[in-house]
């Protein structure tokens, strides 16, 4: 599958199972990644995090702090 694609599906993903708070499950991946010292899964959540906040715009998705 092309990388653009997989990154849709994970993003799509995030959506389906958290909703409009996926950001914070986004973060969680990030932060979890950058605390074992590996870059390349940061930026690959961080790469998500740009598609899901596309997917939360384009459904009219606000996104919840509660």
């Amino acid at each position: 599958m092309h990388r653009d694609k997989e990154l849709w599906a994970m993003a799509l993903w995030v959506e389906k199972h958290h909703g409009a708070n996926g950001w914070f499950h986004i973060a969680q991946k990030q932060d979890h990644f950058l605390a074992e010292g590996d870059d390349g899964g940061a930026a690959l959540w961080k790469e998500v995090g740009e598609r899901f906040k596309q997917i939360v715009a384009d459904t009219g998705d606000e996104i919840r702090l509660n």
